[in-house]
């Protein structure tokens, strides 16, 4: 069988790249033609549905571009390779990420930086299920964001953060980054509707911590930084919630959740962190008797 386009391709990449320079060609020209092949040749094996080959050949694309000393392209040729490697190889696709995120911070381009380690994030999020690392990636995307004055985007991956906190089980730290990003949000008139989000998802935490007289403590300080919190659903709610965790009251407690939820749906995330709650009443009583 002949081959196809994209080997021919990277067989003539593959020879340039293992030639001897000649008398008239310097070692930089000639990275620079492998390199130009080998990003002809990517594009033709993306062209064959062939992702993984399309992967490889990015990425020595980008070892031709360091070589040459062409940061800027070697960052782009490996977030090309990152795109062709999502196709079926996360692993690959976060190594070549992680590649391309060490080349933006040394060309001081963090906000791009910041892009692709979201990038990341969703990966082990959504491939690979490694919620650890998905919560660190998170935070660093965050404080890059935040370095370049993208507060929003910051903002929304400070709270992608603070719930995986929560499912890990991390409420101390769920707290602390929930109220970052409320604080943040309090500054702006098109984002302080928000806030009473963020406080009951901090207060769930506290609790889910078998933390009451915290969750107590945090609500009071809430009120003095926006007045109106108390007025709402989700600080009473929290409160009704509060009490019944500080008396080990399980049924107070499961009335409260079945009432709110008959107003205000509960998503997945509350249900999970408001059930971890639940058991935690139950134990507390199970050791009274």
């Amino acid at each position: 069988m002949a081959p196809s386009p994209a080997q021919v391709l990277l067989a003539k990449a593959d020879k340039k790249y293992n030639s001897s320079a000649g008398w008239f060609t310097s070692s930089s020209s000639k990275f620079e033609e492998a390199g130009d092949l080998y990003q002809q040749a990517a594009n033709s094996f993306k062209l064959e549905k062939l992702f993984k080959e399309s992967g490889d050949a990015f990425a020595k694309e980008a070892e031709c571009r360091e070589k040459q000393g062409e940061r800027n392209d070697a960052a782009n040729a490996w977030w090309n390779a990152a795109k062709s490697y999502k196709k079926g190889h996360p692993d690959l696709a976060i190594r070549a990420l992680s590649s391309t995120v060490t080349f933006l911070t040394l060309l001081g381009r963090f906000r791009q930086a910041a892009d692709r380690e979201k990038e990341i994030a969703q990966i082990y999020l959504q491939e690979s299920g490694d919620l650890g690392r998905a919560c660190e990636s998170f935070e660093r995307a965050g404080d890059w964001y935040s370095q370049e004055d993208a507060n929003a985007t910051a903002n929304g991956c400070f709270k992608d953060a603070a719930d995986l906190h929560a499912q890990l089980g991390q409420f101390t730290q769920a707290v602390t980054r929930y109220e970052q990003v409320a604080n943040h949000s309090l500054s702006s008139s098109l984002t302080k509707y928000s806030v009473k989000e963020y406080w009951l998802r901090a207060g769930l935490c506290a609790l889910a911590a078998r933390d009451p007289v915290t969750a107590r403590r945090n609500q009071d300080k809430y009120a003095i930084q926006d007045v109106t919190f108390p007025s709402t659903r989700e600080s009473k709610f929290l409160a009704l919630l509060t009490d019944a965790v500080d008396a080990n009251d399980e049924d107070a407690y499961t009335r409260a959740v079945v009432e709110y939820d008959q107003i205000t749906k509960l998503d997945n995330w509350k249900t999970n962190i408001l059930l971890r709650i639940k058991q935690g009443i139950q134990e507390a009583e199970e050791n009274l008797t």
